[in-house]
């Protein structure tokens, strides 16, 4: 035996609200996608990551260790010939490293390579 004692204003309520079938209008749904639609624009234009491009520092790390080595050379080395010839190549080692940066960055992507990227703070992802 079913016990069917059940509160039937109450089923009525819940039966009730359950058949609902109101949409919203048109104007209403269309403004609505009109603010989405900005706000997406607006979240993408603030991008939520900085980037940083390093891609000079290997060059003007380079060309500072090797201008570096060639004032040691010259205090160092008591002959004026050899210390010339020494500071010398460190110079063009350094020149070298600053040619090399820009054949790298003209011919691969060196640029994207070296980048570090670092979250706003604030700006929600």
């Amino acid at each position: 035996m079913k016990n069917n004692h059940f509160d039937t204003e109450l089923d009525e309520v819940i039966r009730a609200s359950m058949e609902l079938t109101d949409e919203p209008a048109p104007e209403l749904n269309s403004k609505l996608k009109a603010t989405l639609y900005q706000q997406e624009a607006a979240i993408h234009k603030s991008s939520a990551i900085r980037s940083l491009s390093l891609w000079y520092l290997p060059m003007v790390l380079n060309l500072v260790t090797f201008v570096m080595m060639a004032v040691v050379v010259l205090k160092v080395i008591g002959n004026v010939y050899l210390s010339y010839f020494a500071a010398g190549i460190c110079i063009y080692i350094g020149l070298a490293g600053i040619l090399l940066t820009i054949v790298g960055v003209k011919r691969t992507n060196i640029k994207e390579d070296i980048t570090i990227r670092v979250r706003r703070r604030g700006v929600l992802a």
